[in-house]
């Protein structure tokens, strides 16, 4: 079937199918439902992501409880009965580093600057993702230390942060190397506080490239590797990270000015390499849980991402990995949700609008089931026809704005292909931000500090 062309919605034939009793009697054989996060069962999720070594979960905004607390239970599941050996976030290196420590009970410094602080800063510093870090750090107490959970970013947003970890590092290793690093750092030092706007500074001939220098420093880094990790591997891996994050960054600032496609997938294929480094350096044997939005671990070629020459970690991952991939996504209809109105503004607890006819949500939301799981690799014929039919299918990231709805926030999907299990909540909460007030007196290694 064909959705109406333009903003009028779908076709009246797919406004009947989110009704069709057939179709809603084969959802309902094969939902497994569940009344609380905590008392779902599963066990049978675990079984049909069986021996995957790389578990992508996803959630449906960057702003909602459920989805959060849900993924957590998967994890904690995962590390615990399934030698996961770490989880990698949609968020900054250095910041996800500090959580690292304080889980794996490294020794660090007293903090010199709050992880997650700049916007979003909803999405990390929330009262749901700190009981995870509680659980992890309290399951690693009595794991050898080479054995315990560890935490990753995948993100390249800290420009800034990263470029002064790898002169902490050099500063100690190789001080001469950390003086030749600061001056070729010393090219990105006038744009600290607007990035992007290097990129087009040096795109349009403004300002010489960084390129040359930023690479030259990963390098050295790379070339001198026997030497530095010598010096402690976890130490040598992190400067390495943060001297490549730089690099990709400065590419995709100039990437920016040419627009959307070319940075957004640079920066997904930032994230990869980076999942493809954690496999390599925790060992062979090594699995690796993925926290990031359904927009990237759904395969993009499942939706229009694919029309505009855009592809994802999702479908990154299924290429290499193949079966070894799992990928879950989120879905709720109603509810508030933790989100601003345009970047770098105030969060504020919004109201989620029920979900639009002609939606995979609405579909879900006429079941009149609370929550389910629903594995789409095994269906019914009469499922996989209703459901594998191109639907609408929402996404709400950092910025809401249900003004807009349509325009802003749907797009067009084949959820079997994207996904190989969806988890859906009909009702759902916004998360809960951790304030200044509530951190009063904690330990100042708590990646969250002040």
């Amino acid at each position: 079937m064909k959705e109406a062309s333009g903003a009028g919605g779908p076709s009246i034939a797919r406004r009947r199918s989110e009704k069709d009793p057939t179709l809603l009697r084969a959802l309902a054989s094969c939902c497994e439902t569940f009344a609380s996060i905590g008392s779902a069962d599963i066990e049978p999720l675990m079984g049909r992501i069986g021996a995957a070594r790389v578990v992508l979960i996803g959630e449906a905004s960057h702003g909602t409880s459920e989805f959060y607390r849900m993924r957590a239970r998967i994890t904690r599941e995962l590390i615990e009965h399934h030698n996961f050996s770490f989880v990698a976030i949609e968020g900054d290196w250095p910041d996800a580093a500090r959580i690292d420590q304080y889980v794996r009970h490294f020794k660090a410094p007293a903090s010199e600057w709050t992880a997650f602080a700049r916007f979003p800063s909803w999405m990390w510093r929330n009262q749901e993702v700190a009981e995870f870090v509680e659980w992890l750090r309290t399951h690693n107490a009595g794991i050898a230390a080479q054995d315990r959970a560890a935490v990753h970013g995948l993100d390249l947003y800290s420009l800034y942060t990263s470029i002064q970890a790898v002169l902490d590092y050099l500063d100690t290793v190789d001080p001469d190397a950390g003086r030749a690093a600061r001056q070729r750092y010393g090219c990105l030092a006038p744009w600290q506080d607007e990035p992007a706007v290097y990129g087009q500074a040096a795109v349009t001939g403004q300002h010489p490239s960084c390129e040359p220098a930023v690479t030259a420093i990963l390098t050295q880094l790379l070339k001198k590797r026997h030497l530095y990790a010598e010096a402690g591997g976890e130490r040598f891996m992190d400067a390495v990270q943060n001297a490549r994050l730089v690099a990709n960054a400065e590419l995709y600032y100039r990437t920016m000015y040419y627009g959307s496609r070319a940075s957004w997938n640079l920066r997904d294929s930032h994230m990869f390499e980076t999942l493809q480094n954690l496999l390599k350096f925790h060992g062979p044997a090594s699995k690796g849980v993925v926290w990031a939005h359904n927009s990237h671990v759904g395969d993009s070629s499942a939706t229009d991402m694919a029309k505009r020459g855009e592809f994802n970690i999702g479908n990154l991952c299924r290429r290499e990995f193949g079966a070894a991939c799992f990928s879950i996504g989120f879905g709720t209809d109603h509810g508030t949700v933790a989100a601003a109105s345009n970047w770098d503004e105030p969060m504020q607890i919004k109201t989620v609008l029920p979900a639009l006819p002609g939606s995979y949500e609405s579909l879900f939301h006429h079941t009149e089931e609370q929550s389910f799981l629903l594995s789409l690799q095994h269906l019914s014929p009469a499922l996989d026809l209703g459901l594998t039919e191109q639907r609408l299918e929402r996404a709400i990231g950092v910025i809401y704005r249900p003004e807009t709805e349509r325009e802003s926030h749907y797009f067009h999907a084949r959820l079997p292909q994207q996904f190989d299990e969806y988890i859906w909540f009909d009702a759902t909460q916004a998360v809960t931000p951790l304030r200044t007030r509530e951190l009063d007196g904690l330990p100042d290694t708590y990646p969250f500090g002040i």
